[in-house]
C-alpha cells in the first residue's frame, strides 16, 4: 500500500485526520503551482529529517528554507560524520555521570542519539575557518549559510561523506541555490566556534557575517518577486518560523505595500497555545497580525513532527 493509500484508509480523525486533512490540502495546493516556505525548528537535521525534506526541494515544491543556526549545522554533521553517531537507546535512564561520562568521550547528546565533537564539529570547523579568513582577507561579507552553501557547492567535504548525499537536505538546497533563512544564527555551535576564534585573535572580528536583518531584507526580496501562491508549513515553533511568516505584515504595514498574503498555512507542534506561549500560536491568532487571512486554509498537528512531516512529504510525493 502507498503512503497516499495508507493515510486515506487509516488516518480518520484527532491528530491522524488532521493529518489526512493536511496532505490532502497541500498536494492539492502544490498541485495548483504553489510553492513552499518549509520552517525548521527543534533537532529535525539530528532526527534525519533530510531523507523527506531532499526529495521535496529536488521536486522544486520548497522556494525557501527558514531554519535555525542548529537545523543548518546539524544536517552538515550528520552528512560527514553519520558513521560517527551513536544511538543512546536507554536515554531515559541516564544518571549524571552517564552524561558526564559521553561529554568525556566528546559525544554531545540529542535526545536519543549523539553527535560527535572531533568528527562532526571539528571536520567542519577545520574547512569552514578558512572560509571566514579569506572573507576576513577580501574583505566580503557572507549569510551564514552562504559559506556552506561553498563548502557544498565546490566539493570540499565530498571526500568526508559518509551519509548518503541524497539524504541531506542542505545539500540539496546548495545545489538549488534555495533561499535559506537562518534567524538567530548566533545560537549554534559554529557560531560559538567562530566567537571564539575572535576572542584567541585567529580572527579579527565577526564583521564577516551578515546578521539577521540582512536575512529579512534578502527574503523581503525574495517574497516580493513570487509569481505563484506561497504556502507557509511551520515544523515546531520558535524563531524559525516567527521569524519570515512576520515578512508579510512587514511589508504591507510597515511599508505600506500590496504583497499577498500567506496562501497556506500548516503547523506540526506539540506547543499548548496558553497565555505567552506564542509558539504555539494557533493560526487564527496569526490573522490579527496581519499574516493571514479569515479565507487562508489553515491546519494544525498537534503532534510529534519527527512522526508526521515524513508521512506528510511522502503523501505529497508518492503522485
Amino acid at each position: 500500500m502507498s503512503v497516499r493509500a495508507f493515510v486515506d484508509e487509516h488516518f480518520q480523525h484527532f491528530n491522524a485526520g488532521a493529518l489526512r486533512d493536511t496532505a490532502r490540502s497541500l498536494t492539492s495546493f502544490l498541485e495548483r503551482g504553489g510553492v513552499l516556505v518549509l520552517t525548521l525548528a527543534g533537532a529535525m537535521s539530528t532526527a534525519g529529517l533530510g531523507r523527506s525534506i531532499a526529495p521535496l526541494i529536488r521536486a522544486g515544491h520548497v522556494g525557501a528554507i527558514s531554519c535555525t543556526g542548529a537545523n543548518l549545522e546539524e544536517d552538515l554533521f550528520r552528512l560527514v560524520a553519520l558513521n560517527h553517531y551513536e544511538a543512546i537507546p536507554d536515554w531515559r535512564d541516564l544518571s549524571a555521570q552517564d552524561e558526564a561520562e559521553l561529554l568525556a568521550r566528546g559525544m554531545n547528546r540529542v535526545t536519543d542519539v549523539c553527535i560527535p565533537e572531533e568528527e562532526a564539529f571539528r571536520r567542519v570547523e577545520h574547512h569552514l575557518f578558512k572560509r571566514w579568513k579569506g572573507a576576513e582577507v577580501d574583505g566580503t561579507r557572507h549569510l551564514p549559510h552562504e559559506y556552506l552553501y561553498g563548502l557544498l557547492n565546490d566539493g570540499a567535504l565530498d571526500e568526508c561523506f559518509e551519509a548518503d548525499p541524497d539524504s541531506s537536505w542542505l545539500l540539496a538546497a546548495a545545489k538549488n541555490d534555495l533561499m535559506l533563512v537562518v534567524p538567530g544564527w548566533e545560537d549554534s555551535t559554529l557560531a560559538n566556534i567562530m566567537a571564539s576564534h575572535v576572542i584567541s585573535g585567529s580572527l579579527k572580528s565577526t564583521d564577516i557575517v551578515r546578521n539577521g536583518v540582512d536575512y529579512m531584507l534578502r527574503f523581503s526580496e525574495w517574497y516580493r518577486a513570487q509569481t505563484c501562491p506561497v504556502g507557509f508549513l511551520q515544523v515546531g515553533g520558535g524563531i524559525a518560523g516567527d521569524f519570515p511568516i512576520c515578512t508579510v505584515p512587514m511589508l504591507r504595514q510597515d511599508l505600506g505595500q500590496d504583497v499577498p498574503h500567506w496562501s497556506w498555512f500548516a503547523q506540526i507542534s506539540e506547543s499548548s497555545p496558553s497565555f505567552g506561549g506564542y509558539s504555539g500560536a494557533p493560526p487564527n491568532e496569526k490573522i490579527t497580525w496581519g499574516k493571514l487571512l479569515p479565507e487562508t486554509p489553515r491546519f494544525v498537528i498537534e503532534s510529534d513532527a519527527t512522526l508526521v512531516l515524513p508521512l506528510l512529504l511522502g503523501y505529497v510525493l508518492d503522485a
